[in-house]
């Protein structure tokens, strides 16, 4: 059994890596827009190109022996899909496309797909069941909808086993070094601010939630990469497999809760939060619920709020040449 991880030398896939490749051998194929090579275990090969070359997708999979393939290649940033959508289309709907065409011609007989809670948009229910309705509100969302119709379709076409695992919030690392480069999210974001010297903000304070700010399900990085895991043996064993799961811890945090316990780990409790107006399209609560991850893969979240920021602060330090003390 080898797998193919697309997408393995950026954040999370670099973390689906380390736990895949300490199990069984992986090869990891990345364009490197985002990712880096230096993510990868030693000894872990690396082939550099994109998932919309099916000359080289051929060659891969014909050459190492390819029998189950992790996708978490793809393009990610909600405000970039809604100004370029064409784009975000093309590299996550024809990308994978051309992958699972790739796929089903050599006789890959597992298909992992990396999807998101974005599928459901702005769901108006306490916790978010794999069957609450799905309402994207990006292209970006649209995309990995559309891309989990493909995957489980292709499945079934081709004798495929798949699994869709819908992500919510990621935060946090195994290691400093593995860390998040981008600062499109909650907690880097914050990190950003308050190196500058400038106060958090927050989107509006006036939700119907306990403090008024959003809430959302935050989960660690490692433990995303371990549902994968999971999920990739449940593939290897049941070939009629076909899945689709939330990853999540099924606790929500608010975004106030959230910055009080960074500025706490920082050590930059004089730069209390200001609150901004509302930004469209953001819902009061999304938080998941991990009943059907739990009956199916047996699989729950080990890892609470504070080890998250504590492990997302060590690797932003590193990255920035900064004491995790300051």
């Amino acid at each position: 059994m080898t797998w193919l991880i697309t997408g393995g030398a950026g954040y999370i896939g670099s973390h689906v890596v380390k736990e895949m490749a300490s199990r069984e051998p992986v090869v990891v194929f990345d364009d490197l827009s985002t990712g880096r090579a230096e993510r990868l275990p030693e000894g872990v090969p690396l082939v550099v190109g994109s998932v919309l070359d099916r000359e080289l997708l051929d060659q891969v999979l014909a050459g190492r022996g390819v029998t189950g393939i992790v996708h978490i290649a793809g393009k990610k940033q909600v405000a970039e899909s809604v100004e370029r959508p064409l784009h975000y289309y093309r590299e996550n709907v024809d990308g994978l496309r051309t992958l699972l065409e790739a796929a089903a011609s050599a006789g890959v007989g597992r298909f992992l797909f990396s999807s998101s809670a974005a599928v459901y948009g702005m769901p108006d229910v306490d916790l978010v069941t794999e069957e609450t309705p799905c309402r994207p509100l990006s292209p970006y969302g649209e995309t990995k909808l559309a891309g989990e119709w493909m995957v489980a379709a292709a499945g079934r076409a081709h004798g495929m086993a798949t699994a869709s695992l819908r992500y919510f919030n990621v935060a946090g690392a195994a290691s400093p070094e593995l860390g998040d480069d981008g600062v499109f999210n909650l907690v880097p974001m914050v990190f950003e601010r308050i190196m500058a010297d400038e106060s958090p903000r927050i989107f509006g304070d006036d939700y119907s939630t306990p403090d008024g700010t959003c809430v959302r399900d935050y989960v660690h990085v490692a433990d995303i990469a371990s549902a994968h895991a999971a999920a990739a043996h449940r593939l290897t064993r049941d070939p009629s497999a076909e899945l689709v799961l939330n990853i999540g811890r099924g606790e929500g945090a608010s975004v106030a809760e959230m910055i009080d316990i960074i500025l706490d780990v920082t050590g930059r409790t004089g730069l209390p939060a200001v609150t901004e107006a509302r930004r469209p399209g953001d819902p009061a609560r999304v938080v998941a619920s991990v009943d059907g991850i739990g009956k199916e893969l047996d699989w729950s979240a080990r890892h609470g709020i504070r080890t998250m920021i504590e492990s997302a602060w060590a690797g932003w330090c590193l990255r920035h040449g900064r004491p995790a003390s300051t």
